[in-house]
């Protein structure tokens, strides 16, 4: 075998300690660069307010960064153009109505939507009434006239509830007005009830100097509702390509929404500095009615927060239908919720 010289074979070493770390530096500076953050684009059904508290933090106390993704939140004008976007890719994850996304499914030529985390365990689905027109309860509200607002989407489990408490709904009359008319008309007297959510219409009510003492909040969830409220949904595109960046949103979110739980106060002053000329004392209001009727309810209590109970979920189709039954086949849980996407199931108890 042929011995290579001594001057060569310095030489070949010489040429492999630059050559070497050439060819590895790009593979080495790979491995050490940091993943980019990616990027989301999430829509709100509408501005935000105290009910949004845990969506806040986790975007202001760095909950999503430290999951890898970067959340952008804009406003869509409602669940109806929140889904939209979502069904046209303008937006990957969005905040919106289970219920309007079970309707929007319905439709012809719709997009796979789904939901993959129920922030509203009950719908907040509620009658506003005044005490001063004789209104204490449901069936006072026979031979009264009840205001509804265009889109509004507390009518639609109206029938069922309707039907299941037994009220004679052709004595009712529905009147219908524009949406930014709801509270002013009822506050004036026009009315004597309308239809909203309870933590929205009732509390902007009391702002416009209607006394508490005469308002009357007759919550669906208590007459035999069983409907589920918002959820976030993601884009079914997004949702096959970025599993892992829609996982770690809902974890994100998960944590905002307990941080939110144990510190509304703290929550809320996230949520105000986002506002214009807000109300602390408001939102704070708004937040613990949201918490306290629609987050933690005694099936969150008992499975954590962000799933659902697929049998109640039937219940809640079936009352839905009331209102129109399905133009296609009726759906499964499964059509519309996901939950793979889900925290562990730990990690979502309620402490």
């Amino acid at each position: 075998m042929r011995m290579l010289r001594p001057a060569t074979l310095f030489a070949m070493v010489l040429l492999a300690a630059f050559v070497v770390p050439a060819w590895l530096s790009p593979q080495v500076a790979a491995a050490e660069e940091p993943k980019r953050p990616v990027a989301v684009m999430f829509a709100l059904d509408r501005p935000i307010d105290g009910s949004m508290a845990p969506l806040v933090l986790a975007a202001s106390r760095g909950l999503f960064s430290a999951e890898g993704v970067a959340v952008t939140l804009t406003t869509a004008k409602n669940s109806a153009d929140a889904i939209a976007r979502v069904a046209s890719g303008e937006s990957d994850v969005a905040l919106a109505d289970i219920n309007e996304l079970i309707r929007y499914r319905d439709g012809a030529g719709s997009q796979p939507v789904k939901a993959v985390f129920m922030l509203f365990n009950t719908a907040p689905y509620a009658i506003i009434a005044r005490r001063s027109r004789g209104i204490g309860g449901l069936t006072d509200l026979e031979g009264k006239t009840l205001g509804v607002a265009e889109g509004d989407l507390a009518i639609r489990l109206w029938p069922a509830v309707a039907r299941h408490n037994h009220l004679k709904t052709e004595t009712i009359k529905l009147s219908r007005v524009g949406a930014a008319l709801r509270e002013p008309i009822l506050s004036a007297g026009q009315v004597d009830a309308v239809s909203g959510f309870s933590y929205l219409s009732a509390l902007n009510l009391r702002d416009r100097g209607v006394p508490a003492a005469d308002l009357v909040v007759l919550r669906f969830a208590d007459y035999g509702c069983e409907a589920y409220g918002h959820a976030v949904i993601v884009s079914p595109g997004f949702a096959a390509k970025q599993p892992a960046a829609v996982k770690g949103v809902l974890r994100a979110l998960t944590s905002g929404l307990q941080l939110a739980i144990k510190d509304p106060a703290g929550a809320v002053a996230d949520v105000v500095s986002r506002m214009d000329d807000a109300s602390r004392e408001l939102e704070l209001e708004r937040l613990q009615t949201v918490l306290a009727d629609n987050v933690l309810t005694s099936d969150v209590r008992r499975d954590g927060i962000g799933g659902i109970d697929p049998t109640r979920f039937e219940r809640a189709l079936d009352q839905l239908a009331e209102d129109g039954k399905f133009h296609h086949k009726r759906p499964l849980p499964a059509d519309i919720f996901d939950d793979s996407f889900l925290p562990p199931a730990d990690s979502r108890l309620v402490n």
